[in-house]
């Protein structure tokens, strides 16, 4: 059976979602040491978060290109992860919404929202999308302050995943793979998201 066109797949439990960064060792190394964001990260800088393990795969080339060698799973709180999506605006005006009321709308949001197609064992673009959350502004203050509860290396994970792909073994790729399932949301915030068929609380 097909994925649902536009679902929140991810890693999570009661408390908490895993998202995806990668960065380069000068500032995953800080981040790991103290278990949060710390300089030279920059806040004022838009960082992009990611539930779908192999959508950052395909985004850092199983962590070998430049600034982004070494890839973090971040454990946020869900009401964090739920917090972002209440305050975004997505990349695109919504269906019947007007250019000027999006840009508006855009302008006033610390969250931005992108839906790219999700991607496969061996990064190809499939049909479904995978959600990608932009935060600026109080929303990086909340992420880095209040949210993360946990921050672990999983480069080693790429680097094996990414050789046993580049190797045409899919099979083994999916057995590395984290277990990502259905996010539930409300229906309030998978309008806000911009979710299709999402599973319900």
């Amino acid at each position: 059976m097909s994925a649902p066109s536009r679902q929140i797949r991810a890693v999570f439990d009661a408390d908490a979602i895993t998202v995806y960064q990668a960065y380069s060792p000068a500032i995953a190394e800080p981040a790991l040491a103290a278990q949060r964001f710390a300089p030279p990260f920059k806040r004022e800088r838009m960082t992009w978060i990611k539930p779908s393990f192999l959508w950052m795969m395909y985004r850092c080339g199983w962590a070998s290109k430049p600034g982004q060698e070494r890839v973090l799973a971040v454990r946020i709180a869900r009401e964090g992860f739920e917090w972002a999506l209440a305050h975004s605006c997505g990349s695109r005006p919504a269906e019947g919404e007007t250019v000027a009321a999006w840009k508006a709308r855009l302008a006033a949001s610390p969250v931005r929202i992108q839906w790219d197609p999700e991607r496969g064992p061996g990064l190809e673009r499939l049909e479904h999308r995978s959600i990608q959350i932009g935060l600026s502004g109080e929303a990086v203050d909340r992420y880095v302050d209040q949210w993360i509860t946990a921050i672990e290396d999983v480069t080693d994970l790429a680097v094996r995943a990414g050789a046993a792909a580049r190797a045409g073994r899919g099979e083994e790729v999916r057995r590395l793979l984290p277990v990502e399932r259905a996010y539930p949301l409300t229906a309030r915030l998978a309008v806000f998201a911009g979710a299709s068929d999402q599973a319900r609380p």
